[in-house]
């Protein structure tokens, strides 16, 4: 299948592209190397998927509606995995408009042209922060308590909303899948794991904010990568599935796994809740085990040594 990627050189998308070739399928990837973190890290992804195989790479912004017409012209995508977002809850609290930009014109822009270049099958990234503030937990698809704590949520939600009415005007068929808080190899340096391990390792103490009960669905790479190959080869008109763990843990029991695994003791530094966090995320995954036969097989503890071994063989290349 011919498979054109957005966010193609990010921690998601460039595992997905790798997949992807290995599994034999062409890829074409469009990604602008935004500076939220270091376009260099996302040049070296890019390097990891060349070691996989050949795909063609367009540093472009899927906000520009003509440059997108370009690009789907001359690939003719079969399928697209739509990655590419401004990324973070708390940076989206401090530019709405930026995100509400990227996050929301960027997906209608891309909605758009793969319903002028008839493409067949459209997967959406979105977010287990979709649920927001709600009471119903484990958290399921068809929860009507969805109340978006942060921008990057409301944007998120939004690009689903805008799926499904492609797929209902225009037949186009779509899976939107929600994220619950993706971990492992490459992952971005802003986030919870890499930055507890990156301080910890380096003596530095760790922030964390309010009590450290607020749980999490950590969900290693590998289990994502199977949930998205099952959709991009699922047979569904419109879909929104979970992939996650369905195991949370509290930001503090995160904290003692990483400890033990790198046998340091954390300096934590505690500091007031952050507005837009949730108190938990824990996804129900029985949809998507029904529909795509999705079973995340990476314990907690497995992922964080192969994370840690990454970050160590990193630091010391």
């Amino acid at each position: 299948m011919n498979v054109l990627v957005t966010g193609g050189a990010g921690f998601i998308g460039s595992h997905v592209c790798e997949a992807l070739l290995r599994a034999g399928h062409s890829v074409a990837i469009v990604d602008n190397l935004d500076d939220f973190y270091s376009p260099a890290w996302k040049l070296e992804n890019l390097d990891c998927v060349a070691r996989a195989g050949q795909a063609r790479f367009y540093h472009d912004d899927i906000c520009a509606a003509e440059r997108m017409a370009e690009v789907f012209a001359r690939e003719c995508p079969e399928a697209v995995i739509h990655l590419a977002a401004r990324a973070g809850v708390r940076p989206s609290i401090e530019a709405p408009l930026l995100y509400e930009h990227v996050n929301v014109r960027g997906t209608l822009v891309l909605l758009e042209t793969a319903r002028q270049c008839g493409v067949k099958k459209f997967l959406f990234a979105s977010s287990s922060s979709v649920y927001g503030l709600t009471d119903e937990a484990p958290f399921r698809e068809d929860s009507h308590q969805s109340l978006p704590l942060s921008p990057y949520a409301a944007t998120k939600l939004a690009g689903e909303k805008l799926c499904y009415t492609y797929s209902h005007l225009y037949g186009l068929r779509v899976i939107c899948l929600r994220l619950f808080t993706v971990y492992g190899p490459r992952q971005r340096p802003d986030l919870a794991i890499y930055k507890f391990t990156d301080l910890i390792e380096r003596g530095a103490p760790i922030p964390v904010y309010g009590d450290g009960s607020t749980k999490r669905d950590y969900t290693h790479i590998d289990d994502i990568l199977q949930g998205i190959l099952a959709a991009l080869a699922a047979d569904a008109q419109y879909e929104v599935l979970n992939l996650g763990n369905s195991h949370p843990v509290t930001l503090l029991e995160l904290v003692r796994e990483i400890e033990t695994r790198l046998g340091k003791k954390a300096q934590i530094e505690w500091l007031p809740e952050q507005a837009g966090d949730m108190p938990v995320t824990f996804a129900d995954i029985s949809k998507a085990r029904r529909l795509l036969d999705y079973r995340p097989r990476v314990p907690l503890a497995e992922g964080l040594s192969c994370f840690i071994a990454w970050h160590r063989e990193r630091r010391a290349g």
